[in-house]
């Protein structure tokens, strides 16, 4: 059995009715793609032999397994399950990767490099997730009837979650917003007049990097959420009240966006004093 593109278009058709994000269809489409362009036929000796390719490929473990759920995904749409490939077990890590660990003290030099280049809208946009924990795909529901009511109402993949938006930043969001002339709806937008997407809010970002002296590495807007959620949790201590505000379903994502990085693991290994 070969795979097809008119297999894969139905996929996309098929996630899209179910809620999922743009990004997450377009990953799957990339991962899958992949997987049909190196498959000879489809059965479960072949489909296996994809993750050992993987592997042979320098992929690391965690991307491996991402890239997997992809395509078992696709291959329960197909009705192949049989053919569904075991994941690697890879042991959670006990703390982040430091080349990835956004600071407080870096986010407020990428503020910093945005206004200094006259870019008000990242900044604002920047200062907009980091403040409310909300995901990129999410941005379209700050608009100026909820800057009004200081609260918004994000509806994603079937659920509905509220999200308050601090007094500062609804101020804020409001200033903009009647200086650009945007009486209603959606307040960042594009020159045209469009949503602003997930890619050119990333390439926004990337662009200050060398100006606020922050490594590429550690610039995109999920870790705006991220650091988000740790400076959240160390103010209110409730993991369960978090991943509400996140929209998480179940803690343990929540667990993740909480790990701090391998500098700050070591410094709390150091307190124990159980060296002598």
């Amino acid at each position: 059995m070969r795979m097809t593109k008119e297999m894969i278009r139905q996929f996309s058709a098929a996630l899209k009715s179910e809620g999922r994000s743009t990004g997450t269809i377009d990953k799957y489409q990339r991962d899958v793609r992949a997987f049909a362009v190196w498959l000879d036929d489809l059965d479960l000796e072949e489909a296996s032999a994809w993750r050992e390719h993987l592997l042979e490929q320098g992929y690391a473990p965690v991307t491996v397994n991402s890239m997997l759920s992809a395509v078992n995904r696709f291959l329960k749409f197909l009705g192949r399950e049989d053919c569904k490939i075991k994941f690697l077990r890879v042991q959670r890590k006990a703390f982040r990767e430091e080349s990835r660990e956004l600071t407080k003290a870096e986010y407020q030099r990428l503020l910093d490099a945005a206004r200094e280049t006259g870019q008000e809208r990242l900044e604002l946009l920047m200062e907009t997730i980091c403040a409310t924990g909300i995901r990129v795909s999410e941005v379209r529901y700050v608009t100026v009837e909820a800057a009004n009511r200081a609260e918004t109402d994000i509806n994603l993949k079937g659920k509905i979650r509220s999200i308050l938006l601090p007094n500062k930043l609804r101020r804020k969001l409001l200033k903009y917003a009647k200086k650009n002339k945007i009486a209603s709806g959606e307040i960042f937008l594009t020159g045209s007049g469009k949503s602003m997407s997930r890619g050119q809010i990333w390439r926004e970002m990337k662009a200050i990097c060398k100006k606020a002296g922050v490594e590429e590495s550690k610039v995109f807007p999920h870790n705006l959420r991220h650091l988000f959620a740790t400076t959240f949790y160390k103010v209110c201590k409730d993991i369960v009240k978090l991943a509400d505000v996140l929209g998480h379903s179940s803690i343990n994502t929540t667990r993740i966006y909480l790990m701090t990085s391998g500098a700050e693991h070591a410094r709390q290994l150091e307190k124990l004093g159980l060296v002598t």
